[in-house]
């Protein structure tokens, strides 16, 4: 039986190779072979991985989905119920290597517990989310710029206003090599653009 095997992780710095042998060695011990679905992408976010995943299982292509943690399906109570829920009535058997309690517990029980992770899993979000925004106020209050910085110096900004204004009909393309040949630097000509329409 193919088990379709969702590894996930919230950002490029983390590697989710640390979940791989745990659900590999949890497919062999049920006979099961994997199909490794891979993802880098917040719960939060569309994951393109994850809707393959399941419309193998809806097409019958997998029958059984294995997780390392049940929360790697996403971080809302009622998305993680739903999209699970989903994948039983479809008639897919799941596991998950750190909740075994998944398979193990009767259907109604299996229900409630599958609703509480998600509640955890959106409590966690919330609190990030609250951590975020106090570093960020904390930050500010420091005197921090936060944001992306400007893509032009003020130096350069000023003069592509002055080029514009010195040549009229002029491209972002014609103030942009006017800049480099000055020696402000060499610019996107959206950055340019900008620049000339102050």
């Amino acid at each position: 039986m193919i088990a379709a095997v969702y590894l996930r992780v919230s950002t490029d710095r983390q590697d989710e190779a640390n979940q791989e042998p745990d659900c590999l060695r949890l497919c062999a011990a049920r006979g099961w072979e994997p199909r490794v679905y891979r993802e880098t992408e917040s719960g939060a976010k569309r994951r393109p991985q994850w809707d393959r995943l399941k419309e193998a299982v809806r097409k019958g292509d997998a029958r059984a989905v294995v997780f390392w943690a049940l929360d790697r399906t996403g971080r809302n109570r009622v998305q993680i119920a739903h999209d699970v829920g989903e994948l039983w009535r479809w008639g897919a058997e799941i596991a998950s290597v750190k909740d075994a309690w998944v398979d193990q517990a009767p259907g109604p029980l299996r229900d409630l517990l599958v609703q509480l992770m998600g509640w955890f899993a959106q409590t966690e979000r919330d609190r990030l989310r609250e951590r975020t925004r106090a570093g960020l106020a904390r930050a500010r209050a420091n005197g921090v710029q936060l944001g992306r910085p400007n893509a032009m110096p003020d130096a350069a900004r000023e003069a592509a206003r002055r080029l514009a204004a010195a040549l009229p009909g002029a491209t972002p393309g014609d103030v942009r090599r006017h800049l480099k040949e000055r020696g402000f630097g060499d610019f996107a000509r959206r950055t340019v653009q900008r620049a000339m329409e102050g």
